[in-house]
């Protein structure tokens, strides 16, 4: 039976819409974006299906997701059970798991916060946020020493939520030239069949 056709509120430049574009687009399944724009948030409509006003949002027939790990945990439990992306090995699961945490963690109030703070005009110690970069950056190229992913010998949805704000983490002042394994696994999950960036976004960076 075919997946219906699932709906993602998103914006082009969020990472969190975009690891979870990148799983639906991975996964081969049908689905159509909606705005997710910051007016569009804080309409009564948005907020009947996230009250926290956060993009990004899923909806498949009935059920309503906010949170963008906890969609990539859904999408691949729901439509890719036996696939590689989020292995029964509960060992491999655990190193999931952590990943997904440094990536609401650390990648977030780090990279992407100096991302958001650089380009966007957020409010934020910028100089706090670059130095939280730097460190998950070198326990990353630490990690990464030693294999070619984050979790697995093969990509799974920790490389998923962590890839789009270490990325893009020179747009907000931090740059990956010191972080060689960083840099090398950027490419490995850029070479994934069916990838596809995040863009780039507009002003300094």
């Amino acid at each position: 039976m075919p997946a219906p056709t699932l709906i993602l509120y998103g914006t082009p430049l969020s990472g969190h819409a975009h690891r979870v574009e990148l799983m639906l687009r991975l996964l081969g399944l049908p689905y159509r974006i909606e705005d997710g724009s910051a007016a569009i948030r804080q309409t009564p409509a948005f907020l009947a299906l996230n009250p926290l006003g956060q993009i990004p949002v899923l909806v498949d027939g009935d059920l309503v997701l906010p949170d963008s790990n906890a969609i990539l945990v859904y999408l691949v439990r729901r439509y890719d059970p036996a696939g590689p992306w989020y292995p029964d090995d509960p060992l491999i699961a655990a190193h999931i798991q952590r990943w997904l945490s440094i990536a609401a963690g650390e990648i977030r109030f780090g990279p992407a916060r100096a991302r958001v703070i650089q380009v966007f005009g957020a409010p934020g110690d910028l100089g706090a946020a670059r130095e939280l970069a730097r460190q998950v950056l070198t326990f990353m190229e630490g990690e990464l020493a030693g294999r070619s992913f984050l979790a697995h010998d093969a990509p799974t949805i920790a490389d998923l939520a962590c890839y789009a704000y270490v990325a893009h983490a020179p747009e907000g002042g931090v740059p990956l030239e010191p972080y060689p394994h960083v840099r090398a696994w950027l490419e490995r999950v850029e070479a994934i069949p069916g990838f596809v960036p995040m863009p780039r976004s507009p002003g300094p960076g």
